[in-house]
């Protein structure tokens, strides 16, 4: 079983600024208080290939991720693959940006989850959890976004 949960938010930043704030993914932890560590393998500016290796917390337990950027559109499209094989994975996942007016941005977050082995079992939940979670997930990248960059 696989699905996918999204989250989009109007972010109050110019497009390439919030397109170089996600694309760094060394930012992650500012608005995924699950990531406890990441680093950028190697490390030199994000390009497709780049491979953000993490340590992340998931209901209580701490898990080693491994995640390999697959596209990058600079300034409206990320696309990552999840490399690890844990029990629950991101198979896909990405932003696609929009300018607005306004120097403003619409940000669009997904992710598709697969459960291997046992997270076959788990990965329902997880879906869950993480549906429930993307309101506030889209507030975290906005507020996050919105305090490293600066207004113009």
């Amino acid at each position: 079983m696989s699905g996918q949960f999204e989250a989009t938010v109007d972010v109050d930043r110019p497009i390439d600024d919030v397109f170089g704030f996600l694309a760094d993914g060394h930012n992650d932890p500012e608005f995924s208080p699950r990531v406890l560590r990441i680093e950028r393998i190697p490390d030199s500016p994000t390009a497709v290939g780049t491979v953000f290796r993490s340590t992340v917390k998931d209901a209580g337990m701490k898990t080693a991720r491994e995640f390999r950027i697959t596209a990058l559109e600079a300034p409206v499209r990320i696309r990552w693959a999840e490399v690890t094989k844990n029990s629950v994975t991101a198979s896909e996942g990405g932003y696609d940006l929009e300018a607005l007016t306004e120097g403003r941005t619409r940000v669009r977050i997904f992710n598709v989850l697969e459960g291997h082995g046992l997270g076959k079992l788990l990965v329902g939940l997880a879906l869950a959890a993480a549906r429930k979670d993307a309101p506030n997930f889209g507030a975290r990248i906005k507020g996050a976004a919105e305090a490293a960059i600066a207004p113009r």
